[in-house]
């Protein structure tokens, strides 16, 4: 099974799962909901709690300020009266005030130890929840209470619901009301934005490689759908290319297994010894084209599809140049081919990879060998900070609408599909692929030799530690 038809058994074994949308939008709102409402009312019991504690100190001390002068002018009424008055006194003065009033004696009350020590010592003392005022009536163990004095607790103003309970219901409806619209104007577009993303992903999973996600609403989700794009993208152009090799390998194949069935025919008919040895010889030269376009296309493939991670280091131009060429020179036979560094600064540094590099040289000078007549020059010169390597030829050059044409995979010009001059149109499409890594680039152009000029170019330094 080839890798293409392996992704698309892993991926047609996709099944999306039954999705009920508004259900899925409901539950995610609701959940998000609770959650954020109760984080906020916890918070706010919270701070209730804290600031209540904080300021209880305050409001007492406020309350006996506010409170002193009604106490002492009740006071000074009940002892204008015979004691045994003063029962009536209170329970007339009771009917005239909002709040309550009594008098209890002193032993009747429990109150905390310092609001004890104040009650006797003449001074106002206030109950736990601040809303009761206790004050000794001058030398009399009898002590005057007055309160509740908050509307909530006294029986004077509760008709049906406390006021405080009232307000804190309404207070509290209104900014759940209020959340729930800030909460659903968050989540409705989070939520199109994830079922734009589903929809995609199912067409994917389908094998509709050409889908791509919408532009999102949500800044939370643009990275998610970007990485999706990006993905697909990738899937369809590994894919496309996958397809595109094996139709070209398919196509390239099928030559020489057609000269290999001939020339075994061939053997099996003939008995002389000098015919056999002829086919015997085309014989090898086909297995030699077939192994030479598998190493080729696995080659590409590899480029292609991996991306090596660069593993950049300094060399010195010139003798690494001069090393590449001397390693193709057995090719050249009996070809002219010369090296010229001499417009290069001295001992000029270059980073490059040396591992994926000298493949972009050498299939350029293998290209040049195939159609040069007698002249190759290889030149390199360094202009604007960038480096160029020129290989130059006296053949019969590339035409302008063809020379971007040459550099994709298994392309070859008419007057290349012959034997002698053999190729798979791979090299050159190898080359462009590890300038591109290089951030460079591989160009053909015309040459001053009247051939063929091919030009690799990228900048004279990157970081080394780049991949």
């Amino acid at each position: 099974m080839t890798g293409n038809s392996r992704l698309l058994a892993i991926l047609g074994t996709y099944k999306p799962a039954p999705w009920r949308g508004r259900y899925s939008l409901s539950r995610l709102f609701f959940n998000f909901y609770l959650l954020v409402m109760g984080s906020f009312v916890a918070i706010a019991l919270f701070a209730d709690f804290v600031i209540s504690n904080a300021v209880k100190g305050i409001t007492d001390d406020y309350t006996r300020k506010l409170m002193r002068g009604t106490v002492l002018l009740i006071e000074d009424e009940l002892f204008r009266k015979p004691r045994g008055e003063w029962g009536r006194t209170i329970e007339a003065l009771d009917r005239k005030f909002a709040y309550r009033l009594d008098i209890v004696d002193r032993w009747t009350l429990n109150l905390p130890p310092e609001e004890a020590e104040k009650l006797d010592g003449g001074e106002l003392a206030i109950d736990d929840e601040g809303d009761i005022i206790y004050h000794r009536l001058k030398q009399t163990p009898l002590i005057l209470v007055l309160g509740p004095i908050s509307p909530e607790r006294n029986p004077e103003y509760q008709r049906g619901l406390p006021l405080d309970l009232r307000i804190s219901l309404l207070t509290w409806s209104l900014i759940g009301v209020c959340l729930a619209i800030v909460v659903w104007l968050w989540v409705h577009p989070v939520w199109r934005d994830l079922e734009a993303m589903r929809q995609t992903a199912r067409s994917l999973g389908e094998g509709l490689f050409e889908a791509r996600a919408p532009e999102m609403r949500s800044s939370a989700l643009g990275p998610l759908a970007e990485t999706l794009n990006g993905m697909a993208e990738r899937i369809q152009r590994l894919i496309a290319m996958q397809k595109e090799l094996s139709n070209a390998i398919s196509h390239e194949l099928r030559t020489p297994i057609a000269r290999l069935r001939f020339a075994l025919e061939m053997l099996a008919e003939t008995e002389d010894r000098l015919e056999r040895e002829r086919l015997s010889q085309l014989t090898e030269a086909d297995l030699d084209e077939l192994d030479g376009l598998i190493d080729a296309s696995l080659t590409y493939a590899r480029f292609e599809r991996e991306q090596p991670e660069l593993q950049l280091s300094s060399v010195e131009l010139a003798p690494w140049l001069e090393e590449q060429v001397e390693a193709s020179r057995l090719l050249a036979r009996k070809l002219d081919l010369r090296v010229d560094t001499s417009t290069l600064p001295l001992r000029l540094h270059v980073e490059l990879d040396r591992r994926t590099m000298p493949y972009a040289v050498a299939n350029m000078l293998r290209n040049a060998i195939k159609y040069t007549q007698t002249l190759i020059r290889v030149s390199a010169e360094l202009s604007g900070g960038r480096v160029r390597i020129h290989v130059d030829d006296d053949g019969i050059g590339i035409p302008a609408d063809e020379r971007e044409r040459v550099f994709s995979a298994f392309t070859r010009l008419d007057r290349s599909r012959d034997r002698a001059t053999g190729g798979y149109g791979l090299g050159l499409a190898i080359a462009r692929l590890v300038l591109e890594q290089h951030h460079g680039s591989a160009t053909a152009g015309e040459s001053p030799c009247g051939g063929a000029r091919f030009t690799l170019e990228w900048p004279l330094s990157q970081s080394v530690t780049e991949s």
